[in-house]
């Protein structure tokens, strides 16, 4: 997004009823006049076109246009403007901005981008309205700007001793014309007040407090509550049900059939059922009868798909992503060769609450919508072409979600409720919540995979060869009157992947497994599985090859300070940088420097993901009988020069570490006659406290480089730095997930 000057009819406007100050940035990036707010509204029901609002008794809102899922945005882009703007925090109010892509650009929360696409122009937003309040102050004290300077919300003037708050210079400062935001000089970082110290979330007095935050606490009068079941056969789809027995049900106002579309990932058919309350529309659907037509993907299984991965390793035919040197003469020729089998399997995001959503269907056909979701954008053109309401009918508005992890980037819940919403006579708004089990059995999974995978080292101990089958699974799609197989997210592995590009002889194969199941992002696609195959199969040739496993890395990564090809979306892969958080991570674990007992070790990881550099040290301990007991948990990570709310920025690496932790221990779906077996918590587990790391310790890393975001980076590292650790500890090698499956008794 590029900031540029703003057109002749300037960009400042007193409001009639409260004179606030306001600046907006419009989906081309261009700092602009907001002529048509109305400023004076201070309602958080207002929905503005603007970030910035500064009132007359010197009270700040700011608008956080990103979704907040729990990492934090919510509070940190805001500072960035605080910062710049030079205001104290505590007279700063932040609201959650709706759907707006005209006044504020891209909104969808995801892949670690919220941090790294917006600092910048929001340092800039800051900056901009900072110099024409000086301005301001400069034209009533008659002296130069240049002797201005800012301070809490004030300008002051140090040769005449004199300041004004920003609140008496709002009128004045309306009246000004916008300068070339080229031209307006952002702080030193040197200078910042604000930026890097620990910052408590906006919305945690509330969220502590129980109050009213998440989709999932929508109320709204006269509203009604949905049920929606699908066929457990993915794809599968209601032939009938027993819908007059259930219209008959206490608080029941209707049940229906809709037909749904074949997207797997959009309106899927099913039965609504719609009722007064959420328990009427629950205890309703137990009641509920339906005869479904389950199609092909009954025949579906883990143990199938387990076969044929198993089969395809072995087969020629698959898509060659690599192909560096002869490695089947490297491997022929090296002094000892390792093979591998790795795999993993579907898992939910299990994110707190629930997929939900609130429709309400207006009777001139426009719609409002109240959605806990990452992807604004994508929802609602999912809904305008699905449930043909055009977007500029659609009002959405972004509520807070207790969790997402990718499964909000996805929009199903969202056209679902649409859709029972306009089939509903008398227009009251519709509340759908998912059970559970509807978040867990219906999930947009994580990928399953299995790499196959075979490496070889010299007499020195030096990788000559490494070949990867990965064998991951892909949708068919219907596009265009064509029908393609379309990988799962974080199911397709580059060319480029560590350590590809860095051997002479490397070969990198791929196999796709056409599947009825429906995948999506999951935090950290792709990097949150090949971290762990790939750094854990490193380890394994580093044994072979009687190395130190650091030296092995830092000797794979070299020496020389290149920009190797990138492995995501255009972002190079600095060596210089990950050697740094490499070695860092080793110097304060202290690495080689301690000795530890039969059943204790460590392990050392590192991996290159959403812009972010990255390496962990597990310290673990193993009992005899196998229980594993993480121990303590180094983390060096390198995000740039700046860290934003270094609060935030602890709770993303601790509970990047405690979710990939509790990804490599416990969960598992298994898939039998096309549908998942697993239901709720009782049988999927997540990592209690008990199993919790006993230490976590960070190290960020400062480097000349752009801020990038932190949601994503610190959760690879983790699943190979422990298994490595298991290895050190045990002798043995996890190579199935999740951990709990294996057998790490030693005697």
């Amino acid at each position: 997004m590029t900031l540029a000057s703003t057109s002749r009819r300037g960009f400042l406007r007193a409001g009639a009823a409260g004179g606030a100050f306001l600046i907006g940035m419009s989906a081309q990036g261009v700092l602009a006049a907001v002529s048509d707010t109305k400023a004076g509204a201070a309602s958080p029901d207002f929905v503005p076109n603007a970030f910035i609002r500064i009132a007359r008794d010197g009270s700040v809102i700011l608008i956080s246009k990103q979704p907040e899922i729990g990492q934090g945005i919510k509070t940190s882009l805001p500072m960035v403007i605080a910062e710049e703007l030079d205001v104290a925090w505590d007279s700063v109010r932040v609201i959650q901005g709706d759907l707006n892509l005209e006044a504020y650009g891209s909104q969808g929360a995801g892949g670690s981008n919220s941090t790294p696409n917006n600092y910048e122009n929001f340092r800039r937003l800051g900056a901009t309205a900072r110099a024409v309040l000086v301005q301001a102050a400069a034209q009533a004290w008659k002296a130069p700007a240049r002797e201005c300077t800012t301070d809490g919300g004030h300008v002051l003037h140090a040769a005449s001793k004199r300041r004004l708050a920003y609140g008496d210079l709002v009128e004045a400062a309306a009246r000004l014309p916008l300068p070339d935001a080229a031209s307006v000089a952002v702080k030193d970082p040197a200078t910042f007040k604000l930026l890097g110290k620990r910052i408590g979330g906006v919305d945690n007095p509330a969220i502590v407090s129980g109050k009213p935050l998440f989709g999932i606490d929508v109320q709204l009068p006269g509203m009604l509550h949905a049920q929606y079941v699908k066929c457990p056969v993915f794809g599968g789809k209601p032939l009938r049900a027993n819908l007059d027995a259930v219209r008959a049900l206490p608080g029941v106002k209707d049940a229906f059939i809709i037909e749904g579309t074949s997207n797997l990932n959009g309106l899927r058919p099913g039965v609504a059922i719609v009722a007064t309350s959420t328990w009427a529309a629950i205890r309703a659907r137990r009641a509920l009868e339906v005869t479904w037509d389950e199609g092909g993907a009954a025949k579906h299984s883990w143990a199938d798909f387990t076969a044929q991965a198993k089969a395809a390793a072995s087969q020629p035919g698959a898509t060659v992503l690599r192909k560096d040197g002869d490695v089947a003469a490297a491997l022929k020729g090296a002094a000892r060769t390792v093979e591998a089998a790795y795999s993993y399997p579907f898992i939910s995001h299990a994110s707190m609450e629930p997929q939900n959503c609130t429709a309400w269907i207006k009777p001139d056909g426009a719609l409002e919508l109240w959605a806990p979701t990452q992807n604004p954008n994508a929802g609602q053109a999912l809904v305008s072409g699905t449930c043909g309401i055009p977007k500029e009918k659609i009002t959405m508005h972004i509520i807070r979600s207790g969790g997402g992890f990718g499964r909000r980037l996805s929009s199903d819940f969202i056209v679902e409720a649409t859709a029972i919403a306009q089939r509903m006579k008398d227009k009251a708004p519709v509340k759908l919540t998912w059970t559970r089990e509807d978040d867990l059995q219906h999930d947009h999974f994580r990928p399953g995979g299995f790499h196959f995978l075979r490496g070889g080292v010299d007499e020195a101990g030096k990788v000559v060869g490494w070949h990867n089958h990965f064998v991951t699974f892909a949708n068919r799609v219907e596009q265009d009157g064509k029908s393609t197989l379309r990988n799962g997210s974080g199911g397709s592995l580059s060319p480029d992947e560590f350590p590809g590009r860095w051997l002479a002889n490397c070969q990198l194969e791929q196999t796709a497994l056409e599947c009825s199941v429906p995948m999506g992002p999951w935090r950290a696609p792709g990097s949150c599985v090949f971290a762990w195959a790939f750094h854990s199969f490193i380890d394994e040739l580093a044994h072979a090859g009687g190395r130190d496993p650091l030296a092995f890395r830092l000797e794979l990564l070299g020496d020389k300070d290149i920009m190797a090809p990138s492995v995501e979306r255009g972002q190079p892969y600095n060596v210089a940088r990950m050697r740094a958080v490499l070695q860092t991570a080793a110097d304060k674990a202290g690495w080689g420097k301690k000795k530890f007992a039969r059943g204790q070790g460590q392990g050392i990881a590192f991996h290159f993901s959403h812009r972010g550099y990255v390496a962990q040290v597990a310290e673990v301990t193993v009992s005899q009988d196998g229980k594993v007991k993480v121990d303590r948990v180094v983390v060096a990570l390198d995000v740039g020069p700046t860290i934003i709310n270094l609060s935030g920025a602890e709770n993303q690496v601790e509970g990047s570490v405690i979710d990939g932790l509790s990804t490599l221990m416990f969960p598992e779906l298994n898939l039998e006659n096309g549908r998942i077996v697993q239901s709720n918590f009782h049988d999927y587990q997540l990592l209690r406290i008990g199993d919790a790391p006993a230490k976590i310790e960070m190290h960020f890393v400062k480097s000349d480089q752009p801020v990038t975001g932190l949601g994503e980076p610190p959760l690879p590292p983790l699943a190979p730095a422990v298994c490595n650790a298991i290895f050190a500890a045990t002798g043995k090698r996890v190579r199935e997930l999740p951990l709990s499956k294996a057998d790490l008794s030693w005697s």
